[in-house]
């Protein structure tokens, strides 16, 4: 047996209860990105328009939720989550392209996380800017990589942390909506109500918050993704939704609080995390402080968790040889190692590129949401489709009316976040996307297959006459970083 071979299989990992997988799922959910909320909603809606997208949000994310509930229970034979269900429903190709793009949108959205950090850290030190300059560049790449060393320890350990972490994060977000409900000026919440000149008609508001609600909600996948892990397989349904359900009306609580306490115009010229600037506005600058110090524990907890979660998609994958045979190494301590190296890199590209955007987070953030619409979209048709047309391995037979109509309105959710995206962050996730092919290749190329079947090259055709047009878009101007 070769050296490769021995280490393909890693020692099972010690198994993950409800509570520990819900912990993970909130870990996953609340993150960074709840603390950006308060400017990001103002510099597109008011409160109304803001009280429709949070319905819309919650009530997709919540079928969403539903969905990875029922495909835990109905195909239990698939791990790793949001890529098995692409590959089963509809084939390797795209199953390769829904795990590469959940990989891609966690390290995407691992960079937000720095830049807010050092935004934050930029309010007391000029030289690190809104998180996008040299120098802060320079200290978010020294904490790329000394998270790289905390987890290459071990997942159980780093799992642990987190657990601990969540619930230091949670606690200044709960006293932020405390206080800002004490301080609500009913007066100042009316006059955001309808929103201000700005930000045009009512539907426009609305779309122009989609992609922010993804973001914050992006996690809720995050128990099937370790489905590997769990105790009982009915735990991971059960922490999607009880995961869920626990900070939703956090998320929109944090929101719509902030209406009352400042004018939306001046709410969206705060500079990152927009809810100290709130806070501080309600209570002085104490308020600044504490939520400064809570962003910081919460990307702490929000890195770890998404880098686990990144490296466990592409050594599942592998494992399925569905990505190169070297990302299916594991340490003695079951930490994907060579899959921990290529997730740390590809964090450290893209944060090379945010220096060339306009607005390095809300990029980063954007491109994070849209990045994750289509193992999204992938996995909600999955669920319709074994609704409706179960196989031999589908527990249960055919979906009641309820599964069929909630992985309905999932689907159409989703596709909905695709149209509210907009094209430039269609054509920069095709620049994404199309690269990955090669990885493809290689794929097929080790199991000596012929490189695409003729579906297969159509897709690959149209991926990378996206990504031809993405670059096209970008170097004439028409669309910009």
């Amino acid at each position: 047996m070769s050296q490769a071979d021995a280490t393909t299989e890693s020692p099972p990992a010690a198994k993950l209860t409800l509570m520990t997988l819900t912990a993970m799922v909130v870990g996953s959910m609340v993150g960074a990105g709840v603390f950006s909320l308060p400017r990001r909603f103002a510099q597109e809606t008011g409160v109304a328009g803001a009280l429709i997208a949070w319905a819309i949000a919650g009530t997709g994310m919540l079928m969403l939720a539903f969905v990875f509930q029922s495909l835990a229970v109905r195909r239990p034979d698939l791990d790793a989550g949001v890529y098995a269900y692409a590959k089963a429903g509809f084939g390797e190709y795209l199953g390769f392209f829904s795990a590469f793009g959940y990989w891609a949108s966690a390290c995407v959205g691992n960079v937000t996380y720095w830049v807010l950090i050092m935004s934050t850290l930029g309010a007391v030190f000029p030289a690190l800017g809104d998180g996008d300059t040299l120098l802060a560049a320079a200290l978010s790449t020294l904490g790329l990589w000394a998270f790289f060393l905390l987890i290459r320890r071990g997942v159980k350990e780093a799992a642990a942390i987190n657990r601990i972490v969540t619930v230091a994060k949670v606690v200044p977000i709960l006293v932020f909506v405390v206080l800002a409900l004490f301080f609500l000026d009913p007066q100042v919440f009316a006059d955001n109500w309808a929103g201000a000149d700005y930000a045009g008609s009512l539907f426009n508001q609305v779309r122009g918050t989609m992609l922010a609600t993804v973001f914050v909600f992006l996690g809720v996948e995050g128990a099937s993704v370790y489905s590997r892990h769990a105790q009982r397989r009915e735990d991971v349904g059960r922490a999607t939704v009880l995961g869920f359900l626990s900070v939703f009306a956090v998320f929109a609580s944090v929101t719509i609080v902030s209406y009352g306490i400042l004018p939306m115009a001046e709410i969206a010229e705060l500079r990152q995390p927009s809810m100290a600037g709130v806070l501080d506005a309600a209570v002085g600058t104490w308020g600044e402080i504490f939520v400064s110090v809570g962003l910081i524990v919460s990307v702490l907890g929000a890195y770890l968790a998404w880098t686990l979660m990144a490296a466990e998609v592409l050594f599942v994958a592998a494992k399925d040889n569905d990505m190169p045979r070297f990302l299916r190494r594991a340490s003695a301590a079951d930490v994907p190692v060579p899959a921990l190296v290529m997730t740390t890199l590809m964090s450290q590209l893209v944060l090379i590129v945010t220096l060339f955007s306009e607005d390095a987070f809300n990029f980063a953030l954007d491109l994070t949401s849209a990045l994750t619409l289509i193992p999204f979209l992938l996995a909600a048709a999955f669920a319709f489709k074994i609704g409706v047309r179960p196989d031999r391995r589908t527990e249960g037979g055919a979906g009641s009316a309820r599964e069929i109509t909630v992985a309905t309105v999932a689907t159409l959710y989703t596709a909905f976040l695709l149209y509210a995206a907009g094209l430039k962050f269609v054509l920069v996730s095709f620049i994404v996307y199309a690269p990955a092919t090669l990885l493809f290749v290689k794929v097929r190329r080790e199991q000596g297959r012929r490189l695409f079947s003729p579906a297969e090259l159509v897709i690959c055709a149209v991926s990378v006459a996206g990504a031809v047009l993405g670059v096209i878009a970008l170097a004439a101007g028409w669309i910009s970083l």
